[in-house]
């Protein structure tokens, strides 16, 4: 059965959020075989930690397609979150992943819209 969300009853992290729309920032990245564990270490321990830390983010997910391809989402409740995200804190969080990954990791990013959310 399908239950359809509606944005103003959403509360998330202990605030409203107006979940419609939602802004999910995804990085996809392919890695080298030789440095997909160091990578996904690096994701996991430090580099996601720290971008929640910015408070910009409702959540984020690291998912793995095949063992070199791995996508992360990352939640933002409004489009001003993620633009400051990225105004304020993604020069020093690349700079942290090229200064650990200068090569062997090919990255892509985009910004999508939630039209709506099933449960």
């Amino acid at each position: 059965m399908w239950h359809r969300t509606q944005a103003a009853a959403v509360i998330v992290n202990n605030r409203p959020s107006r979940a419609m729309p939602m802004i999910v920032y995804e990085v996809t990245a392919l890695v080298e075989p030789n440095l997909a564990a160091a990578y996904e270490r690096f994701m996991r321990e430090l580099h996601i930690p720290d971008l929640m830390k910015t408070g910009l983010f409702e959540g984020a997910v690291i998912e793995q397609a095949s063992p070199s391809k791995y996508r992360t989402r990352y939640v933002a409740s409004t489009r001003e979150d993620l633009d400051r995200y990225l105004t304020e804190h993604a020069p020093r969080l690349r700079a942290d992943f090229n200064e650990k990954f200068p090569s062997g990791v090919e990255v892509t990013r985009e910004q999508w819209t939630v039209l709506e959310q099933f449960a």
